[in-house]
């Protein structure tokens, strides 16, 4: 999968809004990530509205570019589906992979900002969004239309593969 090789952490994007079926499509790959039991807890909010772009930008001292993208969306995780809540931050972790990677598929950029399980910030998205309790915020992704072009190198390095030992 070229996605994988081709994608970056993207911060700084164009001025130009991401059509729907773009967003949508982000949405369905997040959706057919994997998860533990076939739980499925996650619950995403679309952010296109400057002033709640603006209220994202304070979550942390890496977030404050948000208030400059076209849209963000919010990965959250709803432990009324959690039969198995030990695993939910990984099967939040690999819907936000996949929306990265989905990014990269409809010519968008994106990066993830982490939040959970750092309580303060997770306090900051349940106050933006006034959130009922069971529902726990997971990570901020701002995408949009990347302002410059990136490009990655590989990260393989044979030092960090072991067989059958460590």
């Amino acid at each position: 999968m070229k996605e994988i090789f081709n994608r970056a952490s993207v911060r700084v994007f164009k001025d130009t809004p991401v059509e729907k079926e773009k967003i949508t499509a982000l949405l369905k790959a997040a959706m057919q990530a994997p998860s533990a039991g076939n739980q499925q807890p996650w619950e995403f909010i679309v952010v296109e509205d400057k002033d709640t772009l603006e209220k994202l930008s304070h979550t942390d001292a890496y977030s404050k570019f948000v208030a400059k993208v076209p849209a963000a969306i919010v990965v959250l995780g709803n432990t009324d589906e959690m039969r198995f809540p030990e695993h939910w931050e990984q099967d939040l972790g690999a819907a936000s992979e996949n929306i990265l990677l989905e990014a990269v598929s409809q010519g968008l950029g994106a990066v993830w900002l982490g939040v959970a399980p750092l309580e303060d910030r997770m306090a900051h998205i349940r106050q933006v969004f006034e959130l009922p309790e069971n529902i726990k915020p997971y990570c901020i992704i701002p995408f949009g239309y990347a302002k410059k072009s990136y490009e990655t190198e590989s990260r393989y390095n044979e030092e960090r593969v072991h067989y059958e030992k460590y």
